[in-house]
């Protein structure tokens, strides 16, 4: 799961946050899997648009 490498969590514990709907980002099921909103991600990580000088 590349967002719990993004948020420096194992793989195990992504998708056990993710049952739980502890996941700190928006997480929906999809048939037997996942899939995380990109945006908010990015938002909770800072790494959204910088400001320019």
């Amino acid at each position: 799961m590349t967002a719990a490498r993004m948020l420096g969590i194992g793989r195990t514990t992504a998708y056990k946050l993710a049952r739980n709907g502890t996941l700190p980002v928006p997480a929906v099921r999809v048939g037997r899997s996942y899939r995380i909103a990109v945006a908010p991600l990015i938002e909770l990580l800072g790494l959204g648009k910088e400001p320019r000088a």
